[in-house]
């Protein structure tokens, strides 16, 4: 009986003290665990908690993923968040301090945004449910212009911001949609230097960090306390100057901007 006792301890210490973190693949999967295995490494060092780094080859796989509740906890896009919520019950707890934009980019430095112009035209996007890249560049041109991308113009969709930005460069699309973040990230000097942002949206709630219910509130508040108190030079390869406290509340305004 007491071995038996002495192993279920060992299993439940071992459940509590190591968590799988699922990365949303803006990037290519080896680009973020360059970063990103940085990032457990000082997670661990802080908190004594494993966190195993995790992505998918592309967006519509970590979506699956995120669904049937994979991850511990979880960085995705708000609309992503909305999502899990709603199916695996995840709660945000986390993000960063700055709100993110969505932006388009094209290789003229000045795009005519009429129907004429953009009728029939080849937009790229990273995923169809990239939340800032995606879903509200579409939303805020049929706002704002009367322009429904979808019906109105050829979509592709291209798995990553970085693919996005390397097919304007070349000529594959008119119009693509990013984000600021993954923009300033992007390396390629010589496809960068032949794109131009020139549409940006409103700003929204920033990607969070969720947990899935199986995770214990003890966990979730030594990751916190380790975000909020993350080194500089940590944070830098996040691109991320500061993070803040969120909850599931703050994401509501998701659900009512229109985007499905």
């Amino acid at each position: 009986m007491k071995k038996i006792i002495f192993f279920t301890l060992i299993v439940t210490y071992s459940m509590a003290t190591e968590i799988t973190l699922g990365i949303v693949p803006q990037q290519s999967p080896l680009k973020l665990a360059k970063k990103w295995i940085k990032v457990t490494d000082y997670l661990f060092k802080e908190t004594g908690i494993k966190v195993n780094f995790r992505t998918e080859k592309s967006i519509p796989q970590f979506e699956k993923e995120l669904k049937m509740g994979t991850y511990c906890i979880a960085y995705m896009n708000p609309y992503h968040f909305t999502v899990a919520n709603k199916s695996q019950k995840y709660e945000a707890f986390l993000r960063a301090k700055k709100n993110i934009v969505g932006i388009f980019l094209s290789k003229d430095k000045e795009v005519d945004f009429s129907k004429e112009n953009l009728k029939g035209k080849t937009f790229l996007f990273p995923a169809p449910n990239a939340f800032a890249a995606t879903l509200l560049t579409k939303f805020e041109f049929k706002e704002k212009f009367g322009f429904d991308i979808d019906k109105e113009a050829k979509v592709l969709y291209v798995n990553s911001h970085d693919s996005v930005y390397k097919g304007i460069s070349r000529g594959i699309g008119y119009l693509g949609g990013g984000i600021i973040r993954t923009y300033n990230n992007f390396k390629s000097k010589n496809d960068k230097d032949n794109i131009n942002i020139v549409y940006k949206t409103n700003p929204y709630p920033s990607h969070p960090f969720a947990y899935h219910p199986r995770v214990s509130k003890e966990v979730v508040l030594k990751i916190q306390n380790a975000f909020l108190n993350m080194p500089d030079d940590i944070k830098e390869i996040l691109s991320i100057k500061d993070f803040k406290i969120t909850n599931t509340q703050e994401f509501d305004i998701i659900k009512n901007i229109g985007v499905k």
